[in-house]
């Protein structure tokens, strides 16, 4: 019974003690060396896992950073737009690198078919999500590019950074936004567009994206872009392009000049967050005009009978 117990014992030993050998070789042959500096970026990183970078998590951005910098001694194209500048420069500190400034981005609306411009001719009754409501109709103003108003972009924002107004019916950006894109993902008419902030906030773009002629347009809602073409006329910066009955201004090549902004007859192009526009003073007509010299008669008037003016006669005055 001894012999059995000790032959047991030595049989496992062995077993366990070649398990553990070949554990051992295996855990060499695929070990994965982590780079250290992952971390280190990582905890440089806001922690939001917004996504916004195109990456699931902030740890993930960390690794592609690291990979691209041993890679490619670069990160240009990778961005947090949660950290903003400030963090990438950071990052890029770690990692013994340099990288340029990029000009902060916002969410902006490309919509303007509120109650008032949009009125409503038919009334939902569904699950209040914009992704269903999308699937069924073309939305109560019956503009079927439009804001369906049930604020999907609203609950995807983790940074409270977009509301809806209950008077418009549509969202509104604050300065919260970050630009992570959550809310553009969100929304299932693709009006959400991340755009630069411009100086001092100031940014101008066409609120709309119907792709309907100017007629249908304008039949369900008064200030649909009818896709005219005086706004890219009047551009000297090939900043507007006409596509698919739609104007579209590129943020990158604007010069905020404005002068788009008055030959819009429909008012969709805005401009925000500039002081008003200066009038040209009025010239003040001369509230006395210069009285014309008196002429003298001519010839065919003193045979019909008229008078000179006595300052005009010769020999009318007395010596």
């Amino acid at each position: 019974m001894n012999d059995v117990m000790i032959f047991s014992v030595i049989s496992l030993g062995a077993i366990g003690i070649t398990a553990a050998v070949i554990l051992y070789f295996v855990a060499q042959k695929f070990k994965v060396i982590e780079d250290p500096r992952i971390d280190e970026v990582e905890e440089a990183l806001p922690a939001a896992n917004c996504g916004g970078c195109g990456f699931p998590g902030c740890r993930n951005f960390a690794e592609a950073t690291v990979k691209s910098a041993n890679e490619n001694k670069h990160i240009e194209g990778l961005n947090c737009p949660v950290g903003g500048n400030d963090v990438m420069t950071t990052v890029a500190a770690i990692l013994g690198l340099e990288v340029e400034e990029s000009k902060p981005l916002i969410a902006v609306i490309r919509c303007n078919g509120s109650r008032e411009n949009s009125p409503q001719k038919v009334e939902y009754d569904g699950p209040a999500t914009c992704a269903f409501a999308h699937n069924l109709y073309s939305g109560e103003g019956g503009c079927q590019y439009g804001c369906l108003g049930l604020g999907d972009c609203v609950d995807a924002c983790q940074f409270d950074a977009i509301h809806m107004d209950p008077v418009t019916g549509l969202p509104v950006v604050n300065d919260k936004c970050v630009a992570c894109g959550a809310c553009v993902k969100a929304c299932p008419r693709d009006i959400i567009e991340l755009r630069f902030k411009g100086p001092k906030d100031k940014r101008i773009f066409v609120s709309c994206v119907n792709k309907e002629r100017g007629g249908p347009a304008k039949k369900n809602c008064a200030v649909a872009c009818i896709g005219c073409g005086l706004c890219e006329k009047e551009c000297k910066f090939d900043a507007i392009t006409i596509i698919n009955n739609l104007a579209y201004i590129d943020y990158e090549k604007c010069k905020l000049c404005r002068k788009c902004v008055p030959v819009c007859p429909t008012n969709a192009i805005h401009e925000l967050h500039f002081p008003p526009k200066k009038e040209k003073p009025v010239k003040p007509e001369a509230a006395v005009k210069e009285e014309k010299p008196e002429l003298p008669a001519s010839k065919e008037d003193t045979d019909k009978g008229g008078v000179p003016p006595e300052d005009t006669r010769p020999g009318s005055q007395e010596a």
